[in-house]
């Protein structure tokens, strides 16, 4: 019998089978229904209180926070201790999963919330010893500062006292569901120090580089080839920050000319190796451990870590006040590592020296960025050299130097790690610092060997470790100058301040109210006697241990200088110096370019500077597309036309940036295809210095193939390379190159570097952003960094924030965070500025008391009398 022929269903089943169904469906509703409103429970129930009144009984007065439409806070309180208190409660209302989650990463206690998969970095981070060198700074801050950190985290203990994980934030619920125990520990001011570090290691200068070169001379390659890779930095092409100056008497003058100079006393440049021959796997395999820690805080490795920063004088800008711009360049994440705050005390004085808005880290107090009623600063990373890794002679609990066999420090570190069993480390140093290569279970096969690392004529009972030696892990003073600087009130103070800026070394630049403009270089700086930093050095031999660091009255400054205007972008800070501060800077394609913009305008507005925060010129593609239209390379490709008519801007609706882009990632696997992977060229800032290096050496041996019987050049490789990117630009858009769009290649999902990054894709869609399209790129002035070696063009590293301040009128300065103020997944805070962000947008920067007032919309105030 065909389907067509079945007897008819009986009329008393139909209806029976309908009210199945109806009931089934009505049923499913209701679980859905019930589904839903769980889940907007536990998500709500995260939800902080922002209006009315709370008590707080530890606070000496009532405090007000006044939020806008933001969420942006301000706080208004009578005394310091009370201020810090509510700044506490605030970041702990909206972030502190986020504070909780940086705990456990500087602690090293991650696999206690993720399991098994966070034991290497969490032996990673205990071996450098992250949270024991905040124990010892917080022991050794000033009774004021002590105080400070100490209200602080009563403000954030405030918060949590009596509430469970799942009201404090909903990855504590998820997290539960997922089987893991959770308990939220109270807050301590070692908790917020400890930060520092995690942001230090963010920002630690050529420790990359120093193993990559290690890692390309033990596998090979000749000074003159790794050289190439590495060239000197463009002085006369891209200036340094500071262009004139001099160390006079042991103190530096701005004024002076360089050859007045103290003697010459920079190390020359190291050579390939030391004198142990060391397998390329010892190099790749240290790096592999400590680029966990770089991936968790969201980096990426660190092509694109970076900043601009600029101050302008009023001699140059429409208002005739300086203006001050900045945005930091990090590795995405969220939430935004930044919170935005204004911090008020009622009537400023001794008791209460407070008056700032700016942008701040949850889980630490006071403003890292911004201004106070006198003077604005911002922070780019200077990029010295404060690392040097070590090869050291071992044997048993000894470790060699000049010939003498000293005692290892060891200690033992336990692992707690949820659904398993505790994992036990221990960890060795040496006087240089923590044997990092210890972490690696690759790195101990080797050293079971002694033969495959030691050198000729060397003790065969010996084995080898990589020590670590860094600035950071010196006990230092950045935790105090926070405070310093936020209540400078002019140069010398600010000055004052930036001398307790131990690490991570910033570029910081300057204005004030008077007019005035500067820039200081601080941080803890080491002198080295042998050696350069840019290759791993003999432990065994003293003449390579740091002697001290460079002292802080010779480190450059600028005050006022003639040309009007200051600009640091991660460049060159000087090129002429007595100390050697880096050989691996960036190349100065943004600070010349915005230099550049800076010298043709003599009327500069806040709005000028917010659109060359969103410059998108890519200068650093001249040379490349040069190249090509003057040979005419591969001119019969769609590539070709486009270029040839390209402006070299990186707008989302640019079809010059999708169509050089995709050349550039082909050029660089094509002409560096010798390379490890794990080196394999990103693109940026130094990868295109080298790149418009040999495009001038056209018959240079890096363009050939070696996989081929012909000696390829310049234009054999370039013609490859325009031809794969057509074929993928193609298969993307079609043949209408009108079409092809570099917003569409180039997008952004800031994904949040716990949860968001769990491998479930339920989970990822609640705590990750939308997905936005993005102009710029890696090494331009709007800094959208993405990695070339990953076969795509997603942004990976973001200008964290931006901000303009108009010393002039500090209610018209603006600014803008990455993501949001909010912490909580599916709050109306949670990603609300990114939209914005994507699109150039700034937010006023509110500072006077009537502009706050007229924004605000909620008010919460904390009272000790409720």
């Amino acid at each position: 019998m065909t389907p067509a022929e079945a007897p008819p269903v009986p009329s008393k089943l139909r209806r029976r089978f309908r009210t199945i169904v109806k009931f089934g469906l009505v049923g499913l509703c209701a679980l859905i229904v019930v589904a839903s409103l769980l889940i907007a429970w536990a998500v709500r129930r995260t939800f902080p209180e922002t209006d009315g009144v709370i008590a707080f009984d530890s606070l000496s007065a009532p405090v007000d926070v006044q939020r806008d439409e933001w969420g942006v806070p301000h706080i208004y309180a009578d005394t310091s201790a009370d201020l810090f208190a509510a700044q506490g409660y605030v970041h702990a209302q909206d972030r502190f999963f986020e504070m909780d989650f940086r705990r456990h990463i500087t602690s090293g206690r991650l696999a206690e919330l993720f399991g098994e998969a966070q034991v290497e970095t969490d032996a990673t981070i205990r071996t450098m010893g992250w949270r024991q060198v905040a124990e010892q700074e917080y022991e050794a801050l000033d009774d004021e500062s002590r105080s400070y950190y100490d209200a602080y985290a009563d403000g954030v203990n405030e918060y949590l006292s009596g509430k469970v994980p799942g009201q404090v934030s909903l990855e504590y619920t998820v997290l539960g569901l997922s089987g893991t125990t959770v308990e939220v520990e109270p807050w301590t001011a070692v908790d917020s120090i400890a930060w520092l570090k995690a942001m230090a290691w963010d920002l630690r200068g050529n420790y990359n580089d120093e193993l990559d070169r290690a890692q390309l001379a033990a596998q090979g390659l000749s000074e003159k080839e790794i050289s190439e890779l590495y060239p000197p930095y463009p002085t006369q092409a891209h200036k340094p920050i500071v262009t004139r100056g001099a160390v006079v008497d042991g103190e530096f003058d701005p004024d002076a000319d360089a050859e007045e100079s103290s003697k010459d006393t920079v190390p020359a440049v190291s050579e390939a190796t030391t004198d142990a021959t060391v397998p390329e796997e010892i190099w790749s395999n240290t790096r592999t451990a400590t680029d966990s820690v770089a991936n968790l805080l969201g980096q990426h490795g660190l092509d694109g870590i970076g900043s601009n920063s600029w101050v302008v004088s009023g001699d140059k800008t429409s208002t005739g006040a300086p203006i001050l711009a900045n945005d930091p360049h990090l590795g995405s994440s969220m939430p935004s590592v930044w919170y935005q705050v204004g911090l008020h005390c009622r009537d400023t004085g001794d008791s209460c020296p407070f008056d700032i808005t700016g942008f701040s880290f949850a889980g630490l107090p006071a403003v890292v960025i911004g201004h106070n009623a006198q003077i604005a600063w911002g922070f780019t990373n200077l990029g010295p050299d404060v690392t040097d890794f070590y090869m050291e002679r071992l044997k048993g609990n000894k470790y060699l130097s000049d010939e003498q066999w000293h005692d290892l420090d060891k200690r033992d570190e336990v692992i707690e790690v949820a659904g398993s069993d505790p994992v036990t480390i221990t960890v060795r140093s040496t006087s240089h610092g923590p044997i990092m290569s210890d972490v690696s279970e690759e790195f101990a096969k080797l050293a079971d060997d002694p033969q495959s690392t030691a050198p000729s004529g060397s003790d065969e009972d010996a084995e080898y470790g990589v020590a670590l030696r860094w600035s950071a892990l010196d006990p230092g003073h950045t935790a105090q100058a926070i405070f310093a600087l936020n209540t400078a009130s002019d140069f010398d103070e600010f000055r004052d301040a930036a001398s307790l800026f131990d690490v991570p070394a910033q570029n910081l630049v300057y204005a004030d109210r008077a007019g005035n403009i500067g820039y200081q270089m601080p941080g803890k700086i080491p002198k080295r006697e042998a050696g350069d930093g840019t290759m791993p050095a003999p432990g065994w031999d003293s003449d390579y241990d740091w002697d001290g660091y460079i002292d802080f009255a010779q480190l450059p400054y600028l005050h006022n200088p003639e040309e009007g205007f200051i600009v640091t972008a991660n460049n060159q800070a000087i090129d002429t110096y007595p100390h050697l501060i880096t050989r691996d800077w960036d190349y100065g394609y943004r600070s010349q370019r915005i230099r550049d913009l800076i010298e043709k305008d003599d009327d500069l507005s806040v709005s000028d500077m917010e659109s060359m925060h969103n410059d998108t010129k890519n200068t650093q593609a001249i040379g490349v597309v040069g190249r090509i239209l003057d040979n005419e390379v591969a001119a019969d490709t769609s590539v070709h036309e486009v270029l040839s008519d390209w402006d070299f801007q990186q707008g989302t609706d640019s079809a010059g940036a999708a169509a050089f882009n995709a050349t550039w990632r082909h050029l660089l696997s094509l002409t560096f295809d010798e390379l490890p992977e794990d080196m394999a060229a990103a693109g940026n800032s130094r990868w295109a210095y080298v790149i418009d290096q040999l495009v001038d050496d056209p018959d240079n041996a890096w363009w050939d193939d070696e996989s081929t019987t012909e000696v390829e050049t310049a234009d054999d490789i370039l013609a490859e390379a325009m031809n794969k990117a057509e074929t993928e630009l193609v298969d993307r858009f079609g043949d209408n190159t009108q079409a092809w769009r570099w917003g569409e290649m180039h997008v952004l999902t800031v994904r949040n570097q716990s949860l968001g990054v769990s491998g479930i894709g339920v989970v990822e869609s609640v705590f990750n952003s939308n997905t936005v399209e993005s102009e710029g790129g890696g090494g331009l002035v709007n800094a959208t960094g993405w990695d070339a070696s990953s076969g795509n063009y997603e942004v990976t590293t973001v200008p964290s924030m931006r901000m303009v301040v108009d010393m002039a009128d500090f209610d018209k300065s603006r600014w803008i965070n990455l993501t949001g103020n909010s912490g909580h997944a599916y709050h109306s805070h949670y990603e609300d500025q990114l939209p914005l962000w994507a699109e150039g947008k700034q937010l006023p920067m509110r500072w006077g008391r009537d502009a706050i007032d007229d924004s605000t919309v909620a008010t919460l105030r904390l009272t000790p009398d409720a």
